[in-house]
């Protein structure tokens, strides 16, 4: 909660009467009154009451009087009231209640914390406050919303189920808060409902969006419950049951995904049915042939108005479906969580909710006959995008975006696919496919989350508009990268290159709802970049102070699984005698690193140690788009100078299928990575000492890097200066031939590299995908709840008279004259 009061949003109060002013003056004076907040504004919309109605209402000081022409009912009438407000938090309350003191205090405090919270549900209880009225939601599955506990003893519901504040599926249109943007931009309430249900459809549409809605006990009020109802309706009139019936299947229809709908919906109008004739105890079979052929019989046939109300409500459901289809077309377009994720907020979704005998047979038959109990367990839909090749030798980025299927496909639905024209993956418990950047509209459509690398985005630009919940890898710093890799490019073209990589990671950070990086290095280089772009915002920073879930450490993980041995490794493949001491290198070549201090160090330790050998695992990537370096072929043409090729060094051209690597690494020794001393390896994860940590290898790496501050600190091996022929030399000499050293290195490998596996690594992404929402900076609607009071008369002319003070001071009447001409030309532009 915020402490102390600071500065405060102006709250609106709307209640709307009709024929009710003697409970509606009585709720006005508590308002007035009683409410402990001092920025109300109270606002009455009269529903056509007639009357002196508002003529009474209008007596009470200090309350906006909106006459409605006609009866709009709750939701219209709300709606008007709604149009009229001017505070950025909006408050419903029933004409037929009492608030408490706190009821506004408490419901903006909640509010002002938890910028992801769209609209607070009140604590109401009965008048007298011994009984509940709203203290949770549920919602079953044929679309009824229902009060849980309502008409209960308060001492007889656990304090946990109404003292504790939770996430609710809708809040009650009796006592509830909404952020006013955010009403505004979901239409408000659906007018089509009239009463009824309006206030669990706007619910349940906030919470398609990523909104929360939040209980909030403290926030309490009283409700003579249906005290305007009983003043112009009678309990057995049937007209609300009617809009009970109606308006469930409205929100039905319009709030679940096709798929659920397709099986729902027919489940739900046999049972609205078997509900009405259960109700008005109706004999179901008095026109079956089967009980017997006698005369015909041709008289009306009596039926109960609580049964013709519930047939009128489908008729009437089917009469709205054409409106409703475009309301539906919207909801299903803006949404961003599936109808899994809402499952914990419906409570009880099998509730019957009726305990008439017939009716609860065939609410039994249906649910088995369309798999009701099943139709909202249906997993999430992934999409894992990169643009590496996908074959059985992968580079990192591809390496590490099929691992996230794998780990994401044990709840969900995944589907792998690349950019890259390579693309001919090896077996996998989820679908992978390549795709041209026309081919990228259906898989986005079908996902509820996107997960992409690179420069994936730009060839989805559907996506940086979208509702889509995307979230970014940055795992791999790129344009760190192209300030090594494009040295060798004319100026321009290395300037146009790295401003171009630039605005695609731009891009990434000013669209994603989820960022992963890899070290804690690179997490504060990423939040330097969000704050610089802006995505730090104080909305967003409310919501989540340490940012984690906005931005997570994922580092490249290695498998769960020790590595066996299923086929012939490097000496085997190379001609490598069993008693020789092999240094590998396990990954690509690249300008970033520094091979060549290597092969010196290896010339050096070979004077000493003649069975001393190295070997560069994979010269070519596997990417075709990735261009080869000359690093390379300096690497070859020095250990070819100094004698060493084919004798102490070995270049494999092509890279080891990723599946057979463990072989090449089980017949390794130690594992080594050298590079430069540069801005690259500062924010670098070098991904294949994983690949060390995974077979056990100790390590030898240059300093500067996240990897060489956990070798050093954890012992897991040697590190060395950058560029220092010796120290490396002296290095390698020891994890090779220093046997209790090695030993010694290899037993805290085995503890580390658990820390490192990747489901363990992934966590932050598994528990993001469980209960996935947009980041609070790109919520729909979301908008400041408190803004700055505009200057008005004497404090305007100061501000002024200071302003030409400062000006004069700073550059005398030139200067006021520009900062003149540029205020008009400012209001000017406003104006037109």
């Amino acid at each position: 909660m915020v402490s102390g009061d600071g500065p405060l949003p102006l709250v609106s109060v709307i209640v709307v009467n009709y024929r009710g002013a003697d409970d509606t003056v009585t709720c006005l004076r508590a308002l007035t009154e009683d409410v402990d907040y001092p920025r109300l504004e109270i606002l009455c919309v009269d529903n056509a009451s007639g009357g002196d109605d508002v003529a009474r209402i209008k007596a009470v000081p200090g309350v906006k009087v909106i006459a409605s022409e006609t009866n709009l009912g709750f939701a219209g009438g709300c709606n008007l009231g709604a149009k009229h407000a001017e505070g950025s938090v909006l408050a419903f309350l029933n004409n037929d209640a009492r608030p408490d003191p706190d009821w506004v205090r408490t419901a903006v405090a909640e509010l002002r914390a938890e910028p992801g919270v769209a609209a607070v549900a009140s604590k109401v209880l009965d008048w007298d406050g011994t009984g509940v009225d709203f203290v949770d939601a549920g919602l079953t599955w044929f679309g009824m919303g229902y009060k849980r506990h309502a008409g209960t003893a308060l001492a007889e519901v656990p304090t946990a189920e109404h003292e504790v504040a939770k996430d609710v599926l809708f809040a009650t249109g009796s006592a509830m808060f909404v952020r006013a943007g955010v009403f505004a931009e979901l239409g408000g309430f659906d007018e089509r409902f009239f009463m009824f249900y309006e206030d669990v459809d706007l619910g349940w549409r906030l919470n398609l969006r990523g909104w929360r809605v939040r209980y909030v006990p403290g926030s309490l009020t009283y409700h003579r419950h249906h005290a305007t109802m009983s003043e112009v309706d009678a309990p057995d009139s049937g007209r609300e049951t009617f809009l009970l019936e109606r308006n469930a299947l409205a929100a039905l229809y319009k709030n679940l995904s096709d798929e659920t709908l397709a099986r729902v919906l027919p489940a739900a109008l046999a049972l609205a049915v078997r509900r009405a004739t259960a109700r008005g105890d109706l004999d179901a079979t008095q026109l079956d042939l089967a009980r017997g052929v006698g005369p015909a019989e041709v008289s009306p046939v009596e039926v109960p108005r609580t049964t013709l109300a519930g047939v009128l409500a489908v008729d009437q459901f089917v009469e709205l479906m054409p409106q409703l289809a475009s309301s539906r077309a919207v909801e299903q377009a803006a949404r961003v969580r599936t109808d899994a994720d809402l499952i914990p907020l419906l409570r009880k979704a099998l509730e019957p909710a009726y305990p008439l005998e017939r009716y609860l047979a065939a609410h039994e038959i249906l649910v088995e006959a369309f798999g009701i109990d099943q139709v909202f367990g249906q997993r999430r839909r992934v999409l894992v995008l990169t643009g590496d090749a996908i074959t059985e030798r992968m580079a990192g980025p591809a390496i590490r975006a099929w691992n996230i299927a794998s780990v994401l496909a044990g709840e969900h639905d995944v589907r792998l696919v690349t950019v890259n024209p390579v693309a001919a993956p090896p077996p996998a418990p989820f679908h992978v496919s390549a795709a041209r950047k026309r081919d990228l509209t259906e898989p986005i459509a079908w996902a509820d989350i996107v997960i992409l690398q690179g420069h994936v985005l730009e060839m989805a630009p559907e996506l940086k508009n979208s509702n889509k919940i995307v979230v970014c890898d940055l795992y791999d710093p790129m344009h760190l990268e192209l300030l090594e890799q494009g040295k060798d490019a004319p100026d321009d073209r290395r300037a146009a290159d790295l401003a171009g990589v630039t605005k695609v990671l731009d891009a990434q950070l000013e669209r994603g709802d989820f960022f992963l990086c890899a070290s804690e290095r690179q997490r504060l280089f990423w939040l330097g970049h969000l704050a610089a772009l802006g995505r730090l915002s104080p909305r967003l920073y409310d919501a989540d102070p340490t940012t984690q879930s906005l931005l997570s450490i994922v580092p490249f993980g290695l498998s769960p699984e020790p590595p066996r041995r299923t086929g012939p490794g490097l000496r085997s493949t190379l001609g490598i005698s069993e008693g020789d001491r092999v240094v590998l290198w396990a990954g690509g070549v690249y300008s970033w690193f520094d091979p060549l201090t290597l092969v010196n160090a290896i010339d050096k330790v070979r004077e000493e140690h003649t069975d001393v050998r190295l070997v560069f695992l994979g010269m070519r990537h596997p990417n075709p788009e990735v261009a080869e370096m000359d690093i390379g072929a300096r690497t070859v043409g020095l250990a070819d100078r100094l004698g060493l090729t084919g004798k102490h060094v070995f270049f494999n051209e092509q890279w080891v299928p990723y599946a057979e690597r463990q072989n090449w690494l089980l017949d390794a020794d130690c594992g080594v990575t050298t590079h430069f001393e540069h801005v690259e390896t500062t924010f670098a994860f070098r991904t294949r000492v994983l690949d060390y940590l995974w077979s056990g290898l100790p390590i030898v790496t240059t300093d500067g890097d996240a990897f060489a501050d956990l070798v050093r600190s954890e012992g897991l091996g040697v590190v060395v200066p950058a560029e220092d022929t010796e120290a490396l030399a002296e290095a390698l000499a020891r994890v090779l031939y220093d046997e209790e050293f090695a030993a010694a290195c290899k037993e805290r490998i085995a503890i580390v590299a658990q820390r490192f596996a990747w489901p363990k690594a992934l966590e932050p992404l598994v528990t993001f995908c469980r209960d996935p929402r947009p980041a609070a900076d790109r919520l729909p609607g979301a908008a400041d709840l408190v803004v700055s009071e505009p200057l008005r008369g004497g404090e305007l002319v100061r501000r002024d008279l200071a302003l030409v003070r400062e000006y004069l001071a700073d550059g005398g009447p030139k200067e006021l004259a520009r900062r003149v001409a540029g205020r008009i030309r400012k209001v000017a532009r406003r104006r037109g």
